[in-house]
């Protein structure tokens, strides 16, 4: 009998084929990955001059609470949902030319209900808003 002498050879895995799948791999999550851009909210913050007050006819006054009651002009208003605020806030701005929504929001007051005031806002078309705030300064001397 003839018995086959054992190679002194140790076998050697062969790399390329190995690295040529991952680089294929690596091209394929590149050209599928998708960029997500985000919204920005763009916000003209209000100019205030202590020394003079100005009569602004095409502002709508929005107030919102603490505990989140909305008030249009100084009239509290009850807010259901953002379409029947629309109605409302439409009827607010009959008569004005290109209104401008000016929001005070009170600090403590819910995220929800600024969000829900700008949604009816953007349903009943107005599209100028501007947000309310307070100088610094004032608001340590309180």
């Amino acid at each position: 009998m003839r018995f086959r002498r054992p190679l002194d050879e140790e076998p050697e895995m062969n790399l390329i084929p190995l690295i040529d799948v991952m680089l294929i791999v690596l091209i394929f999550l590149a050209v599928s990955t998708t960029y997500a851009r985000f919204a920005e909210l763009q916000i003209e913050l209000p100019r205030a001059d202590a020394a003079k007050t100005q009569n602004r006819p095409n502002e709508i006054q929005i107030g919102i609470t603490a505990d989140g009651r909305v008030a249009i002009d100084r009239a509290l208003t009850p807010f259901t949902d953002a379409a029947a605020f629309a109605e409302v806030l439409q009827r607010a701005a009959k008569g004005r030319d290109n209104p401008l929504l000016v929001i005070n929001a009170d600090a403590q007051a819910p995220h929800q209900s600024v969000i829900n005031v700008m949604e009816a806002a953007r349903l009943a078309g107005l599209a100028r808003i501007s947000f309310a705030t307070q100088r610094q300064s004032a608001a340590a001397g309180k």
